[in-house]
């Protein structure tokens, strides 16, 4: 698997990062690999694969994300998502929810890494597409310096693609979900050293990435970065990926243009019965920073919801932010974020 599948994917994240969603990400990156939210294996197997596992062709590469510890149903589970002809399954050992302490998987894991390595040899022996994994640098009590590189010698051995690790503690005992994700330090150095233990196996680092010049700080020592709050909350730093990241001379869109992008998609879905808010909320960030964009907010959140909303309210809503084509200082945040200037 080359590196560069891996050198900038937006994080899976649980409620936000759902099909329309990456198919918004898509109107400003081609090359980010995208990842969906995480299903449990149980749940594709059983559950309605339409409604759980159902993406457009635009959003490849696309990864799937499994939740779950029984090594016969992940595999039976991987299957599934082959031949839905997902590019890659990913098996979370990193979620911090009460959820999927009960059920036995997610960061729990990170305690029983001969049972992860299981899991992924039976995902491995039923499918030919890259099989990875998601993890922290420990949970609780244990030592991040002793329990991560022990972790990703079982992962590679068990043949793992490439690993993705998010460079903070679980604290499963203590800690709400929502404090996992900011409470317990960061880690990088630890990340990196594994990082130069394994100089020819992708390895990914999360955790606090917030801005484009710190994707390129840790790609001085990693494989690839993988980016999540930031992402969905200020989606248009996604617009410089392809041209900072992958080498792409296509023009940097605007953010009206992004907009524009987005419209046909939102046009036939909901065509096909769904409704505006579950495509409008993704977009309430993209003017982020950007004069007005206050207003574009307030604009969708008080309309997005009404019965019969359509695409005319994304549209009313960017009328109240300035065209960005039209404004010089503008043009230069987009030279800078493809790295023209």
């Amino acid at each position: 698997m080359a590196k560069a599948d891996h050198r900038f994917s937006v994080a899976p994240m649980m409620e936000w990062t759902d099909r329309h969603c990456r198919v918004f990400h898509r109107c400003m990156t081609t090359h980010a690999r995208l990842y969906t939210e995480m299903v449990t294996a149980a749940a594709v197997i059983n559950g309605d694969r339409g409604y759980l596992l159902g993406y457009s062709p635009v959003e490849h590469p696309v990864a799937l994300q499994l939740g779950g510890s029984e090594p016969a149903e992940l595999a039976q589970a991987a299957r599934i998502g082959a031949d839905l002809a997902y590019d890659e399954i990913n098996l979370n050992v990193g979620c911090p929810s009460e959820r999927v302490q009960s059920g036995s998987f997610g960061a729990c894991l990170m305690r029983e890494p001969d049972l992860v390595a299981q899991c992924v040899e039976a995902m491995k022996n039923e499918v030919d597409i890259p099989i990875t994994v998601k993890c922290r640098i420990g949970v609780d009590d244990q030592v991040p310096a002793d329990v991560l590189p022990s972790f990703a010698r079982t992962m590679r051995s068990a043949g793992a693609d490439a690993l993705i690790v998010h460079a903070r503690m679980a604290w499963l005992d203590g800690l709400s979900p929502k404090q996992n994700r900011d409470v317990p330090p960061l880690d990088y150095p630890l990340v990196y050293g594994l990082k130069a233990e394994h100089p020819d196996w992708p390895i990914s680092i999360n955790g606090g990435v917030q801005t484009l010049e710190e994707v390129e700080e840790h790609l001085t020592h990693m494989d690839g970065v993988m980016m999540g709050r930031t992402a969905y909350n200020e989606p248009y730093v996604l617009a410089a990926i392809d041209s900072r990241f992958f080498g792409s001379k296509a023009a940097i869109p605007s953010r009206h243009q992004v907009l524009e992008r987005f419209l046909p998609y939102v046009e036939s879905e909901l065509a096909a019965g769904a409704r505006l808010n579950s495509m409008a909320r993704h977009v309430i960030g993209l003017f982020h920073g950007a004069p007005g964009a206050r207003a574009f907010r307030r604009y969708l959140s008080e309309n997005m919801h009404k019965k019969g909303a359509g695409p005319e309210v994304l549209m009313a809503g960017a009328q109240l932010v300035p065209d960005p084509d039209e404004g010089v200082a503008e043009r230069k945040e987009r030279a800078y974020a493809a790295g023209d200037v």
